[in-house]
């Protein structure tokens, strides 16, 4: 029997892919390791290694298919000795119906409220048993949504969120979410008037999930915000004498680095601000790793940097620049942007003073830093020339209580203003 190749899930939030290329083509040999496509992810384009041999009989969702769920069939690997004719067209056949009608349930509302009938009388035990995702219980809960009503694109057949953006015509509380879906993005198209020059920008699967992922944090995350402001002359004159003894080993700290080291120590010293709210618990870390944002063609991406607070600031420079390198050329693997207890965004070389950060979820906080100016500072009592820079942390008041917060703020301007001690 032919051996099915699904869409995997190369990514945590990862719901659907795209499958940008494929590296082999129909009769080809392949073996375990071989690269077989390029899929593009939520988060970056990565390939496809294959972990059987045989030859590659069927090939069912060419180049460049946008919206492929995961678990999805994208092709058919047949062993030694098995015969094509009969496996090929049975998939193909079975995929079909569940792959194509789905678009077209988004446009008649007639379709999706067919089914209803039967599921509604369905007790607590048989909820209970349907699969779905936390996050589509969730808000399957808050949008009063039958889940028995519904048919899962997910793995094993499992109701993802996407399952519900797709039904939400089936109950009048759902009503209002497709009325905001086309809002969101024909609203744009619309508005603008033939006579000015413009185009039509296809989005991503990146830029897709940066705007979903977003979205709900805004809207599901209480954010508070902190904003201080630290006298970097201490920092920048330890960064050159560093830089200096470092030269020989061609290792460069920036001043990111050293606010990634800062804010590591910060959360080790504050732990009740290295927490994650989950719902029903809250989980405090015994380490700080740090997700720095890094600009990519299309989006952005948050690769980590582990155990800040025990490493090296040359081990912290040297990854750092490594990992932002791999993250602009989208070769970032899986457990290299995944995970992080909190993050760090910095717009300084733009010349931006201060700005709000959206907080990254699960993550509790986020912390945005400005550019180093030269301002009007007191300094031991007295009102001189130094180099300030403002940083403004976002928290999430779910698990961080504002006092938490502003320890944490004060322990990183220490930290920053007194350099040395982040070292000891």
């Amino acid at each position: 029997m032919p051996i099915e190749l699904k869409m995997p899930a190369l990514s945590p939030t990862m719901e659907e892919g795209t499958v940008a290329k494929w590296l082999v083509k129909e009769g080809d040999m392949v073996a375990a390791g071989d690269l077989l496509a390029e899929i593009e992810t939520d988060k970056a384009t990565m390939e496809f290694e294959a972990v059987d041999e045989g030859r590659i009989s069927k090939i069912v969702v060419g180049d460049g298919t946008e919206g492929v769920k995961v678990g999805t069939v994208i092709a058919l690997i047949e062993g030694e000795g098995e015969a094509a004719a009969p496996a090929k067209p049975a998939p193909e056949k079975a995929k079909a119906p569940e792959e194509k009608p789905a678009p077209k349930a988004d446009a008649p509302a007639s379709k999706p409220q067919a089914p209803r009938p039967d599921p509604v009388p369905q007790s607590k035990g048989e909820h209970d048993r349907i699969k779905a995702s936390p996050l589509a219980r969730r808000l399957a809960e808050q949008k009063g949504i039958d889940l028995g009503g519904l048919k899962g694109s997910g793995p094993g057949g499992r109701i993802v969120r996407a399952d519900l953006d797709n039904a939400g015509g089936q109950l009048p509380k759902a009503a209002p979410q497709p009325a905001a879906q086309p809002a969101a993005a024909p609203a744009s198209v619309a508005a603008a008037p033939g006579d000015i020059p413009h185009e039509e920008i296809k989005l991503s699967s990146m830029r897709k999930t940066i705007a979903r992922r977003l979205t709900e944090s805004k809207q599901t995350v209480p954010h508070y915000y902190l904003t201080i402001d630290c006298n970097l002359d201490a920092l920048l004159k330890l960064r050159g004498e560093l830089n200096a003894g470092l030269e020989a080993r061609g290792v460069k700290l920036s001043v990111n680095d050293l606010l990634i080291k800062a804010l590591g120590a910060a959360l080790v010293e504050v732990p009740d601000a290295n927490v994650q709210f989950t719902g029903e618990t809250l989980i405090k870390f015994h380490r700080a790793d740090i997700s720095m944002a890094v600009a990519i063609p299309g989006g952005l991406i948050t690769p980590v940097i582990t155990d800040v607070a025990n490493r090296s600031l040359s081990s912290i420079a040297t990854e750092a620049k490594a990992l932002a390198e791999k993250a602009r050329e989208g070769k970032l693997q899986p457990h290299e942007y995944q995970g992080g207890t909190a993050s760090i965004s910095n717009l300084g070389m733009y010349g931006i003073k201060q700005f709000d950060a959206v907080i990254n979820p699960p993550q509790g906080m986020i912390l945005a830093v400005g550019a180093g100016e030269k301002r009007p500072y007191v300094v031991n009592d007295a009102l001189s020339v130094a180099t300030v820079m403002s940083a403004s942390g976002s928290f999430d008041h779910r698990a961080i209580d504002g006092a938490v917060g502003a320890e944490l703020m004060a322990a990183f301007k220490r930290f920053v203003e007194k350099p040395l001690a982040m070292l000891a």
